[in-house]
């Protein structure tokens, strides 16, 4: 984390378990879906070691939060309700997925439709 980046200072799980709140010191908040946080999870089982191994995960409309856990002070790992734990979502990286969630979501959803996937 570079100095200059701001700092989370809460992340909240909604009663439903669905949605993740993160504010920034700097003021900014986003909320972020657990579909799309799984669905964008930073693990290399999602991403992949290059982005021709990226996969497009589907099948993850439902998914839930179960819990959050800090590693070090630089990122959090989600625990998902269906098991996927494996991802490492870096306060840079969560900015990122709150930055540009409408166009991430976009392009996912155009991948499941080119693929014949479905949420």
């Amino acid at each position: 984390m570079v100095e200059s980046d701001p700092w989370p200072t809460e992340l909240k799980v909604d009663k439903d378990r669905a949605v993740l709140t993160v504010a920034f010191e700097d003021g900014a908040g986003y909320a972020l879906t657990a579909e799309l946080l799984r669905v964008m999870s930073p693990s290399a089982e999602v991403q992949g070691h290059s982005p021709e191994e990226r996969v497009t995960v589907p099948g993850k409309k439902a998914v839930r939060i179960l819990r959050i856990e800090p590693v070090g002070n630089y990122a959090a790992r989600i625990v998902f309700d269906d098991g996927h734990n494996t991802g490492l979502f870096t306060w840079a990286y969560l900015r990122e997925l709150g930055e540009n969630k409408e166009a991430r979501w976009h392009d996912y959803l155009a991948e499941l439709a080119a693929k014949r996937l479905t949420r």
